[in-house]
């Protein structure tokens, strides 16, 4: 199929073209870079060659065949960038137009002067072109020249030398895209806008337009080189490209009481390093770092065609393969929230923390920590609203997966709460829960790892522990059991625990009294003046068919006592029995769910199968009535 390649589409980009999108062909294909992670190409006109550089985004379309050695291409975007004192022509967007044909033309390899003049000359490719050290080799018919970056020699089919006078052409000059500004020094003319999913460490001069979609909280620091201060944004753009911009020490200064969540902004000169991965959590492998010349322009007029947010929701059942420390989006209703309390961090200081409960129509749900701020503002608001008695429909924005007690999702600096968003996920999430997926019963994935599929979605009698010898296996039992209180220790209900804080969860180990009065935690090596109080229930449970012992720890045991654990040994403390025993009294002969975990384990030289409570729930009799009939259902069918 004949095709016609841009005539002098290579001196055109060389000297500023970005916007001809001509047609070239790819002469040679290989990988460079440090890491081996870019792919150079050898791209011709049929007149001339320059070495290109694909963008990281283009890797695919040479792994997967799309673009290799003698395919014709179309670049869409593009730009010429000088690197160690050479042009390279960097790809960012391009369509293949032909995926093999033979080579057109004779290109030769251009050479830029000192006057920005390009001296063509000829390399008599036919073959493939080899990138080596930078310099550019050629091949024709299998045969080799080598050339250093101020001489090219080539070898013609006769395998005799023959060399070419330099041809001087005249340099592209584009059309002005600025007008009636007067005289315009070199850098002052306008910076082109380009899509942030474009931004690379090899651009010259860019500018981008994007929506700040989240702020982060101004931060100090020290280290070996002293003092100093951070904060960082991120940035959504009109085709969804997300980025997130640092500021750092005088920089901070200049831009952090300018930059406002959800205004539009211009940002130009910054540059652009490595993501760092472990505190960015955008899909993208670069980060802008602003500096004193960059420019940030707040943008007057309102952009409709940017986002105001970009949510990637995942149900909440996936957060049980999700790996631990990963960032997600999650979307569900709040059907409990708990009370703020104050934690003591690891390094002496205070913040909040407030535990909410969200489900959704995976039919699973999940703890959600709220930390810090979180816990006054959007976490209040939730409170009163559950309890006026409404369930809201909460959207997560970069929650962060932990797996420290079974999978649950907690607040991090860069996390956004929007409560009753109005999105069409919202929607049908609200109007599941309101025509009956308020009385679906959902299965916790936090407290413990329970995998899908396992027991504890199957009912079993209490009687069946024992007759079936479960937890005398290598890994434990999980099961569901409906049954009733009937007794609980009161000597000893509790344990006195670290407050302190490790990463984002609570030490919680036993600590003990120092010889100051002072409490005391071995794993953290610190004394404070006050411990925490957490459970440790002791509880008989009961039904038809026999009764057996669990251990309930803190989350179960406020659940079962509705009363947290330093309230009910205050009142021990302070001989307040008549409260003490009513709260007992209350949850005595009282139905629960129980979800428990056998597994036997060695106490002193005694094998023991120990049941843990790691759920419990009153029952409720129509969701229960709507599991027995169901029950019958199956039962009648089978």
């Amino acid at each position: 199929m004949p095709v016609n390649l841009t005539a002098n589409a290579i001196p055109a980009i060389i000297a500023g073209d970005v916007n001809s999108k001509p047609v070239v062909q790819v002469l040679d294909i290989k990988l460079i870079g440090a890491a081996a992670d870019r792919y150079g190409l050898l791209i011709s006109d049929s007149e001339s060659s320059q070495q290109a550089m694909l963008a990281a985004q283009l890797n695919d379309r040479v792994k997967t065949g799309r673009v290799r050695k003698t395919s014709v291409i179309q670049l869409i975007e593009y730009i010429c960038t000088t690197v160690k004192n050479r042009k390279i022509i960097v790809v960012i967007n391009m369509e293949t137009i032909i995926p093999e044909c033979e080579i057109i033309g004779n290109p030769k390899v251009l050479v830029e002067s000192n006057f920005g003049a390009q001296k063509a000359i000829s390399n008599g490719i036919s073959g493939s072109a080899i990138f080596n050290n930078g310099n550019l080799s050629a091949q024709r018919s299998g045969q080799t020249s080598f050339a250093n970056s101020n001489n090219l020699s080539s070898l013609n089919s006769g395998n005799s030398m023959q060399s070419y006078p330099p041809a001087i052409q005249p340099a592209y000059q584009p059309p002005p895209n600025y007008k009636s500004h007067g005289t315009i020094m070199k850098n002052e003319a306008p910076a082109r806008i380009i899509p942030i999913a474009a931004l690379n460490p090899y651009q010259g001069r860019w500018a981008i337009k994007a929506r700040v979609t989240a702020k982060g909280d101004l931060r100090r620091y020290n280290n070996s080189r002293g003092d100093g201060k951070v904060f960082s944004f991120d940035l959504l753009d009109s085709d969804g490209g997300e980025i997130r911009v640092t500021c750092f020490n005088a920089v901070v200064d200049r831009f952090y009481d300018k930059i406002e969540a959800g205004k539009v902004y211009m940002i130009s000169k910054g540059s652009l390093k490595p993501a760092q991965k472990n505190f960015n959590h955008l899909k993208n492998e670069w980060e802008i770092f602003l500096e004193i010349t960059s420019t940030v322009d707040l943008c007057p007029d309102e952009d409709n065609t940017i986002p105001r947010q970009q949510f990637s929701f995942r149900p909440i059942s996936d957060i049980e393969s999700a790996e631990s420390n990963s960032i997600i989006d999650v979307i569900g209703i709040v059907i409990a929230v708990n009370p703020s309390v104050l934690i003591l961090r690891k390094n002496g200081m205070e913040t909040q923390r407030r535990i909410l409960n969200l489900k959704d129509q995976s039919g699973r749900s999940v703890e959600l920590t709220l930390w810090g701020d979180f816990c006054n503002r959007e976490g209040q608001k939730l409170q009163e609203m559950a309890e006026a008695g409404f369930s809201p429909v909460l959207a997560v924005k970069a929650a962060k997966v932990s797996d420290f007690t079974g999978k649950s999702i907690g607040t991090i600096s860069s996390t956004q709460l929007f409560i009753g968003p109005d999105f069409a996920e919202a929607q049908t999430l609200r109007e599941w829960f309101d025509q009956g997926g308020k009385d679906v019963a959902s299965q916790s994935i936090s407290r413990e790892n329970m995998p899908v599929g396992s027991k504890s979605e199957i009912r079993k009698t209490v009687s069946r522990i024992k007759d079936e010898g479960l937890g005398r296996s290598d890994k434990p039992d999980w099961i569901t059991v409906k049954a009733t209180i009937t007794f609980i220790k009161t000597d000893s209900f509790y344990y006195t625990a670290c407050p302190l804080m490790i990463g984002d969860r609570q030490c919680n180990k036993k600590v003990t009294r120092s010889g100051n009065s002072r409490w005391q935690c071995d794993r953290c090596n610190q004394e404070f003046e006050e411990c925490d109080y957490r459970y440790l229930l002791q509880a008989q449970i009961q039904d038809h068919t026999g009764l057996t012992w669990v251990t309930a720890f803190q989350e179960s045991g406020e659940e079962i006592l509705s009363c947290p654990a330093k309230e009910l040994h205050m009142m021990n403390e302070e001989a307040d029995d008549t409260r003490f025993s009513e709260i007992i009294r209350k949850c005595l002969f009282t139905q629960f769910l129980f979800r428990l975990k056998i597994k036997e384990e060695l106490y002193g030289d005694e094998q023991k199968v120990k049941i843990t409570v790691i759920k419990a729930e009153k029952v409720k009799h129509s969701a229960e009535s709507r599991y027995l009939l169901d029950l019958i259902s199956k039962f009648r069918s089978s």
